[in-house]
């Protein structure tokens, strides 16, 4: 894609790319990657001169563990992160030590049980790198001023000047989003300036990285210090200040900071970043307008409190990428209307669930300080959203909507024909390396796989246009009788009881299920098709 754009190219109707993402935190880094690898002309600005330092939003739930699997990124996240340290509470000279964060249970069905540790300057990094080996380069120091639409693009115009074209842009530029107010969306809720905490990446001396360090203090003026992933020493530190406190980011002021609260023998140096927060509670009106998308704090802001922000964000993006190469590709227009019908919801919940953890932190609760299942993410379903209505069949355990657990493949798990984005259907061939259904899901794909031998049958058969997000099929068991443990650990975790073909969209979520001997049948084109499928209404492509 060009570096440089002028005034007369846009004007003259030529665009730029399909689309503009404005923002390249994390969650516009997600959007565009995985826009990228579908092969969707991406062009993403950043107004920052160079891409986020600090380790702000450091846990990465296990949901967000499974979208960073599916965008091959996963193992090379937990490379660079590690395990949370369980907290340590100071109480003069007593420590009470606790796990923070529960494991997920076995029936969750995900080979991410455990909360991450890392750094969203980690994050960031690995995101960009995977961004720009696919050939897509953030245009930094690129400041958004006006965006403007029309029935069929959007402009953008950069402070510098230049001008961009797209056939939609998405905000995912943070909670004073530019798109957000191009867009005219009111952005409900509060801001406690009040409440402010001074945050600092720095290394510490004297501190062991055994515990996530909590000082409570009396007249809100806590402290807390957690031990940070990859070089020895260096901590994200968290200092509660009064809305009387003055407030002095130097180096010498920081470190008699730390020295009062903390104790006198902790020397703290080397700072590589410093902000100070305050905690936004906001929900958007709206998370769409048009040719305009909201994602992330642009939509949504939380609390920091269980670590919610930045892996609904990267949900969200999870979520409208194939959306919008449907759409590109021909799907009506209204596919991009389910995105905020079934993310909005789920921003409303965290939102609320992270106030409440905020309450139990800002009180030094044990009860306040523990995070579970809830936080995991991993129990989110769209079941009775537009795309997944509550009369559509299910098994014994999932319904549409529901996301689509991991489970092990047996060893004679078959890939059947394989209908690629141009239609053509490829060879019969095995799974290869494929162990599990998450290896069968990682791609920009959707995936149908098929129980029981006349499912396999009714495979081949199950309709697919040639435009848009592929369809991948897969006989992951040709009977429907358990004949060894991980046979029965599959149906079970599926809730396989009959011949049956599940569905499974390019974000993991369960798009349909049909079962040998429904009226409906499998060969039924209008079910998921008119949802997710391109239409007529334009060429595909």
């Amino acid at each position: 894609m060009p570096e440089s754009h002028d005034t007369s190219r846009a004007a003259a109707g030529a665009l730029d790319a399909d689309v503009t993402v404005i923002g390249a935190g994390p969650v516009g880094l997600a959007l565009t990657l995985d826009l990228a690898r579908r092969g969707i002309p991406v062009r993403v600005v950043e107004r920052e001169e160079k891409r986020f330092q600090g380790s702000r939003a450091k846990g990465i739930q296990p949901r967000t563990l499974e979208v960073l699997d599916d965008l091959g990124l996963a193992d090379a996240a937990r490379a660079a992160g590690g395990a949370y340290p369980p907290l340590g509470l100071h109480v003069g000279p007593f420590t009470k030590a606790w796990q923070m964060h529960a494991t997920a249970p076995d029936s969750a069905g995900t080979p991410y049980p455990d909360v991450l540790l890392l750094p969203q300057y980690a994050t960031t990094a690995l995101l960009h790198d995977a961004v720009e080996r696919l050939g897509v380069r953030v245009d930094f120091g690129a400041r958004a001023v006006e965006i403007t639409q029309d029935e069929e693009t959007c402009t953008v115009r950069l402070e510098d000047g230049r001008v961009l074209g797209s056939r939609y842009v998405v905000g995912a530029d943070g909670g004073s989003s530019i798109v957000r107010k191009a867009a005219g969306i009111a952005f409900e809720g509060t801001t406690d300036e009040t409440d402010r905490m001074i945050l600092v990446d720095a290394t510490v001396d004297g501190l062991s990285r055994g515990h996530w360090h909590i000082w409570p203090r009396l007249r809100g003026r806590g402290i807390a210090a957690c031990p940070l992933p990859g070089d020895a020493g260096r901590f994200q530190i968290m200092i509660k200040i009064r809305p009387d406190d003055p407030v002095d980011l130097t180096g010498t002021a920081l470190a008699a900071l730390l020295r009062r609260r903390a104790g006198t023998s902790l020397t703290l140096r080397d700072i590589t970043w410093s902000s100070v927060f305050r905690p936004n509670i906001r929900l958007a009106e709206r998370y769409r307008d048009g040719r305009l998308l909201l994602c992330g704090d642009a939509a949504h802001v939380h609390t920091p409190a269980g670590a919610q922000g930045l892996n609904t964000g990267v949900q969200d993006a999870h979520n409208l990428g194939w959306k919008l190469q449907q759409v590109l590709a021909g799907a009506d227009d209204a596919l991009l209307d389910s995105y905020e019908r079934e993310r909005r919801p789920v921003a409303a919940q965290v939102l609320g669930r992270s106030t409440e953890l905020y309450e139990g932190l800002r009180r030094t609760r044990p009860s306040g300080l523990t995070r579970g299942p809830d936080e995991h993410q991993l129990g989110i379903s769209y079941f009775g959203g537009p795309l997944a209505p509550s009369d559509t069949p299910r098994t014994a355990n999932l319904r549409c909507g529901d996301r689509a657990p991991d489970a092990v493949l047996p060893r004679a798990t078959e890939r059947t024909r394989v209908t690629g984005a141009t239609g053509a259907m490829g060879e019969t061939a095995t799974t290869g390396s494929a162990s599990r259904l998450f290896d069968l899901f990682r791609g920009p794909h959707f995936t149908a796989l098929a129980f029981g031998a006349g499912a396999a049958t009714a495979l081949a058969r199950l309709p697919w246009p040639p435009g848009g997000v592929p369809l991948r099929r897969h006989t992951v068991l040709p009977h429907t009788t358990p004949r060894t443990p991980d046979e029965a650990a599959l149906l079970t975790a599926y809730g396989i009881t009959e011949d049956t073909v599940v569905l499974v969209r390019p974000d993991g979520y369960i798009g349909d299920i049909r079962h040998k001997g429904e009226e409906t049948g499998y060969g039924n084109g209008n079910r998921p098709a008119q949802a997710f499928h391109p239409c007529s209404r334009r060429s595909a492509g």
